[in-house]
């Protein structure tokens, strides 16, 4: 099959670009240096190839993220960072599980269900989920109390993986360390899991990184000067060419929109709708041309699609299911 036979709109992965990614990413965090969040990809194929590389343990953030690696024999080490208050699916898993918890509640329910290990899961200045330092001890203790095995912490630096300077970007991620290890200094245990594709290379205090969207990449993270490459995006048809502008067939329903819009290579975009992309083009474009549109945010882009086509230049290699959708 070729990549104009694909129908539109298509998730497409430059087969190139990926394996790039892959191989830079094992060889700046080889081995359990690295655990790669598939909440990015939601693709127990592409886990694989993760895993091929040297990277087998993996975060999850849903249920069926997790039922899902379980089920493809890729459950090693499977940590739900996330907090449940239902877990009673997590019982019957043929895999590791770890679950983040943060209060009193979500101890009870992993006890409840089974559960071996948990990791306590801090507030690092986000704010989302997770405890304050200060109580990272209490909640630790609660959990060796209902014979729960506690592996350590985690926190999640998000509000600073996005600064597009470098130095901020680092100096925000420090700060956010710096509470982590308050934490881990009253749980113990050897885990301290956090960070993304932002800080991978800027979070010297994690002996673990949760980086998921380095592997397909997007142009909210490219603006950082990360050392990854474009990879994916979505294959569009014109449909619609008027005086000084066209409109493919992409829009609010096929892309991830929390970080703004799209890119199209020469052209400008000016907004989305539900199943459109309007954008102003260097280029006079004709109904039924292909157009390459590049997403913001990948993660909820690629949950949109049912399938990831990879692609080497016209051809494509293999198609994926997206088969880690849903809750």
């Amino acid at each position: 099959m070729k990549l104009r036979d694909l129908p539109t709109p298509s998730l497409v992965a430059d087969a190139a670009a990926l394996e790039h990614n892959l191989a830079a990413m094992a060889k700046a965090l080889p081995g359990a240096r690295l655990r790669p969040h598939v909440k990015a990809t939601k693709c127990t194929a592409l886990a694989r190839r993760q895993a091929a590389v040297g990277h087998r343990a993996f975060c999850c953030a849903t249920l069926r993220e997790m039922e899902g690696m379980a089920a493809a024999g890729l459950g090693e080490d499977l940590l739900l960072a996330n907090e449940v208050v239902d877990a009673r699916r997590l019982g019957a898993l043929d895999a590791r599980v770890t679950v983040a918890v943060d209060s009193e509640e979500t101890v009870a329910v992993a006890a409840a269900a089974g559960v071996a290990e948990v990791l306590v899961d801090v507030n690092v200045g986000l704010p989302r989920c997770g405890c304050a330092p200060e109580q990272a001890g209490r909640i630790a203790d609660l959990a060796r109390r209902r014979g729960l095995s506690v592996r350590g912490v985690m926190g999640y630096e998000g509000h600073a993986v996005g600064i597009p300077e470098r130095d901020k970007r680092k100096e925000a991620c420090e700060v956010a360390m710096a509470r982590l290890v308050a934490a881990h200094a009253l749980v113990g245990g050897e885990v301290i899991s956090a960070g993304g594709t932002g800080t991978f290379d800027l979070n010297e205090t994690a002996t673990e990184i949760q980086a998921g969207s380095y592997s397909l990449m997007d142009t909210a993270y490219a603006k950082l000067g990360l050392p990854f490459r474009p990879a994916c995006f979505v294959w569009s048809t014109v449909i619609s060419a008027s005086p000084g502008f066209a409109v493919a067939d992409c829009g609010l329903k096929a892309l991830g929109m929390d970080h703004g819009n799209p890119s199209i290579d020469g052209a400008q975009v000016w907004f989305c709708s539900d199943e459109h992309i309007t954008f102003k083009s260097e280029r006079a474009l004709r109904v039924g041309a292909r157009v390459r549109v590049w997403p913001a945010h990948i993660d909820p882009t690629v949950a949109y699609h049912e399938r990831l086509h990879l692609v080497d230049g016209e051809d494509v290699l293999e198609s994926w299911p997206v088969d880690l959708r849903g809750w």
